[in-house]
C-alpha cells in the first residue's frame, strides 16, 4: 500500500500541473506578453502530449509494469518540464514546457488504475479509482489560492522550481516503493504491442462509451485549468487571488464529486445511469452559463462548482468501459480510454481558443464566453445521447463472473517465477 501512497502523491502533482495556469494568467501575460490564444495553446499542448503518450504508457504498463513506467516518465519529463517552465523567456517556452509536463504526467493515473484492476476485485475498481482521484485532486486545490499566494510572495518562477524538485523526488519514491503486479498471460496472437490496441478498438461495446469518456471531463478541466482565469478577469475584473479563490471552491467540489460517485454504482446497481444523470446535470449548468454569462461572480461560482461536482465521474465511466476489456489488455485498454479522455480535452482546448477569439467583441467579453460555455454544453449533450446506446456493466454482473476472475488470477500466479 505504501507504493500506492507514493503513486497518489505523484497524482497530486499531476493534477496540479494540469490546472495551475489559470491562476498564473495575469503574471504570464504581464511577464511574458502571452495572449489568451497562446495560453490556450499551451494548455492544449499539455493535454495533446499527455494523450499521445498513452500509447507508450499502455505498452509499457503491460510489458514493464507501473513502477518503472511512472518513475522514469514523471521524473525526467514532468520534472524537466517544470524547470523549463520556470526558466521561460517567452510564450513558446511555456508551450514547450507544458508539452513536456503533459508527457511526464501521462502514466500516473493509469499506473494506479493498473494496480487496482490487477490486484483488487473488479467490482471495487470504480470506488478505488474515485477515491484515488479525489485524493489527487488536492493538486487542483494547491493550484488555486495557495499557488496564488505563493506566487505573490516568492514569484511564480521560484514556485515552479520547487514543484519540479518535488516531481523528481516523487519519481525516486515511485522507483523504490511501488511493487508491480504479477504479469498476465499475453494471450493468443498478441505478439505485436500495438495489436492489443486494435483488439480493444474492435470491441463494439466500447464504441458508445468513447465519446463520453472524451467529453465528460473537458468542460470541468477546461474551466478550472484555463478559462476561469480569463473569464473572471475580463468579465468581472478579478485579480489572481479572486481567481484562485473561485477555482479553489471548484476544485473542492471536484474532490467531493469523486468521493460521492465512488460507491454509487454499487449502491444503485448501475454504472451507466449514474453517469447519464450526472452528465445531464453538467449540461444544464453549462447551458445556464451560456445563457447568463455575466450574472455575477457568485452565480458563476455556483455553476462552476456544479460542473465540477457532477462532472467528477471519470472513474465511474472508466470502470464501465473496463468491464469489457480482457485482463491481459488491461494496460492498453485503460490507456486507450484515457487517450480519448485527455485527447478530447486537448482538442477542446484548441477549439475553444478559436471560438473565444472568433466571437470576441471589443468591450463585450460576455459574448465570447457565452459561446465558450455553449460549445462545452453542446459537445457534452451529444456525447450523452450517444452513450445512451451503451450496454450497462453493473457491479452485480462483475460479481457473477468472479469465478472467471479467480481462474485468470490463478493463471497469472502460475506464470509468476516467484510462486
Amino acid at each position: 500500500m505504501i507504493g500506492v501512497a507514493a503513486m497518489a502523491i505523484a497524482y497530486v502533482l499531476s493534477q496540479f500541473f494540469r490546472s495551475f495556469m489559470a491562476v498564473l494568467t495575469p503574471d504570464l501575460v504581464a511577464d511574458l506578453g502571452a495572449s489568451t490564444a497562446e495560453l490556450s495553446l499551451a494548455s492544449g499542448a499539455w493535454f495533446a502530449s499527455f494523450a499521445v503518450m498513452q500509447f507508450v504508457v499502455g505498452i509499457s504498463l503491460d510489458r514493464y509494469g507501473p513502477r518503472r513506467t511512472a518513475a522514469f516518465m514523471f521524473g525526467v519529463l514532468g520534472g524537466g518540464g517544470a524547470f523549463l517552465f520556470a526558466a521561460a523567456s517567452g510564450p513558446w517556452m511555456i508551450i514547450a514546457a507544458m508539452a513536456l509536463i503533459g508527457a511526464g504526467c501521462a502514466p500516473v493515473l493509469m499506473a494506479g488504475m493498473f494496480i487496482f484492476a490487477r490486484s483488487f476485485p473488479p467490482a471495487r475498481l470504480a470506488m478505488l479509482t474515485s477515491w484515488f482521484i479525489a485524493f489527487g485532486s488536492a493538486g487542483n486545490v494547491a493550484g488555486t489560492t495557495p499557488l496564488a499566494m505563493a506566487a505573490e510572495g516568492f514569484g511564480w518562477r521560484a514556485v515552479l522550481v520547487v514543484i519540479g524538485m518535488l516531481a523528481v523526488l516523487t519519481a525516486v519514491a515511485l522507483l523504490v516503493l511501488v511493487r508491480d503486479p504479477a504479469r498476465a498471460d499475453p494471450g493468443p496472437g498478441q505478439g505485436s504491442a500495438f495489436a492489443g490496441y486494435l483488439d480493444v478498438l474492435r470491441n463494439r461495446k466500447l464504441w458508445p462509451i468513447f465519446p463520453l469518456v472524451g467529453l465528460h471531463y473537458a468542460a470541468m478541466i477546461g474551466i478550472l485549468g484555463l478559462w476561469a482565469g480569463p473569464y473572471l478577469s475580463e468579465v468581472y475584473g478579478a485579480d489572481s487571488l479572486a481567481i484562485g479563490q473561485t477555482t479553489l471552491f471548484m476544485a473542492l467540489a471536484a474532490i467531493a464529486g469523486s468521493f460521492i460517485y465512488g460507491p454509487l454504482d454499487t449502491l444503485f446497481g448501475t454504472r451507466k445511469w449514474v453517469a447519464v444523470l450526472g452528465n445531464i446535470g453538467s449540461v444544464l449548468a453549462l447551458t445556464w452559463l451560456a445563457l447568463f454569462p455575466a450574472q455575477g461572480m457568485t452565480q458563476a461560482l455556483i455553476a462552476f462548482m456544479l460542473v465540477a461536482l457532477l462532472g467528477a465521474n471519470f472513474a465511474l465511466i472508466m470502470a464501465h468501459a473496463r468491464a469489457f476489456v480482457p485482463v491481459h489488455l488491461t494496460g492498453r485498454g485503460i490507456t486507450l480510454l484515457n487517450f480519448f479522455s485527455i485527447g478530447a480535452v486537448g482538442l477542446m482546448q484548441f477549439l475553444t481558443g478559436i471560438v473565444v477569439t472568433a466571437v470576441n467583441v471589443p468591450g463585450n467579453p460576455e459574448a465570447a464566453y457565452a459561446a465558450l460555455f455553449a460549445c462545452y454544453a453542446i459537445g457534452l449533450a451529444v456525447a450523452v445521447l450517444i452513450y445512451l446506446r451503451a450496454e450497462d456493466a453493473p457491479p452485480e454482473v462483475l460479481r457473477r463472473s468472479r469465478n472467471e476472475v479467480l481462474i485468470e488470477r490463478q493463471t497469472i500466479k502460475s506464470m509468476d517465477p516467484n510462486h
